[in-house]
């Protein structure tokens, strides 16, 4: 779980730069693919789809929690939850599968009105042609917890069904390697209330 992925392997694949909005964003090759062809398939139509983020690393999801876990100060339990409105634990992430993207932007705001709000439509009603579909919804966020809905999120289903059946069969507490809060996420019950907290299809 703490070992950095191989991103020159030919299960990945770095998406065409006309598609990402940093130097570079990879995914699983049959993910990237599906990826690019749903970008083309919305440009017809007017819309434009990039991705803010792809596959990532534990260390990449490490920095990014522990940066917030540093910026906020109280008692660990309420600092990881305030976190996981929005982010994962490190190696709790669907990032880490090379099967999620980020689309467009990071911000809820952005996709409640004006352009962000014809790219949310249009993912809405066209993604799952390519086997894409919101991970995080508000349905998806019972009162049990779970992540806030998150627009931007979505997941490639053939390949993320198969990684979460296995994820939820082979890892546990014990696997989670050191990082800042880790001693929280059995408490929080992350497995339960984070990792199978996505949306039905």
């Amino acid at each position: 779980m703490g070992v950095d992925l191989n991103f020159e392997s030919p299960d990945f694949r770095s998406l065409s730069a006309d598609y990402c909005l940093r130097e570079r964003c990879v995914l699983r090759t049959e993910a990237a693919l599906a990826f690019e062809e749903m970008a083309k398939a919305a440009a017809r139509d007017g819309i434009r789809l990039r991705v803010v983020s792809a596959t990532r690393s534990f260390a990449d999801q490490k920095r990014i929690w522990e940066a917030k876990w540093r910026a906020r100060s109280g008692e660990p339990q309420s600092r990881a939850l305030d976190i996981l409105k929005y982010s994962s634990m490190p190696g709790t992430s669907r990032h880490h599968w090379g099967t999620d993207l980020d689309i467009n932007s990071l911000e809820t705001s952005y996709f409640s009105s004006g352009r962000g709000l014809e790219e949310y439509r249009w993912l809405s009603e066209n993604a799952s042609r390519f086997g894409f579909f919101q991970a995080y919804t508000r349905s998806a966020n019972t009162d049990a917890g779970g992540y806030q809905e998150e627009p931007w999120h979505w997941s490639y289903a053939p390949l993320a069904d198969k990684m979460l059946r296995a994820y939820l069969l082979w890892v546990d507490y014990e696997d989670l390697p050191p990082f800042q809060g880790v001693e929280t996420a059995r408490e929080l019950q992350i497995f339960d209330r984070y990792v199978r907290g996505v949306a039905k299809k």
